[in-house]
């Protein structure tokens, strides 16, 4: 069992410290609801190898808001044991074909997996409590999986690249920092935060 080290705790600190002062200044990321998932943009460098890995944990959760859309007001559920299995065997199967170590990464893509319904379980509850806030159209949910299909093989190469660096001392502080250049870059609102500081446990070997 994982135990919360001096600096896991400075990860989990050091991003709800900017979010919460994110919050305060009333950043928010909106709600796609167009169909597509938002286009990856250009980041500030950081000094973090593990910046890309965090970078596309950021953009797997993104695609969160329009899975939501896509179920809201459905009878589809958050959670889809079939589909997530899927997923699973899909990164492991990819994993193995690159040379990583197929349970270990199926471990990191269940944290992304339920660091995705984090989000749609804060959309749902934001919706139901702010009906005018609510998504009009519904995004075609296939073409939304082919999006997050293509972002989570893209971070199982990145997972696969950084293997040494997640094996380090270094890992926690060096995922702290791209934790928080990605929070700054994406201007990631607390529910947000919360679901990118959900993905990011396992990333490093400790």
């Amino acid at each position: 069992m994982r135990t919360t080290t001096p600096l896991r705790r400075a990860l989990i600190t050091l991003t709800a410290t900017a979010a919460v002062a994110l919050t305060a200044t009333g950043s928010a990321v909106a709600v796609p609801v167009s169909g597509t998932a938002p286009a990856p943009h250009a980041t500030a460098v950081s000094l973090s190898p593990l910046h890309p890995v965090v970078e596309l944990a950021a953009e797997r959760l993104a695609t969160a808001d329009l899975v939501a859309a896509a179920k809201w007001g459905t009878d589809s559920p958050i959670d889809d044991p079939a589909r997530e299995q899927q997923v699973l065997d899909n990164v492991a199967a990819q994993a193995q074909q690159l040379g990583a170590d197929p349970d270990e990464i199926r471990t990191i893509f269940r944290d992304q997996i339920e660091a995705n319904k984090v989000v749609q379980r804060g959309l749902f509850q934001r919706w139901t409590d702010h009906p005018d806030e609510a998504p009009t159209t519904k995004p075609d949910l296939t073409v939304v999986r082919r999006q997050i299909n293509q972002i989570t093989s893209a971070l199982v190469q990145a997972l696969a690249d950084t293997s040494e660096n997640r094996d380090t001392f270094a890992c926690r502080p060096e995922l702290a920092l791209a934790a928080f250049h990605v929070h700054h870059e994406n201007h990631l609102d607390a529910l947000h935060t919360h679901a990118l500081i959900r993905a990011l446990p396992s990333i490093c070997r400790d």
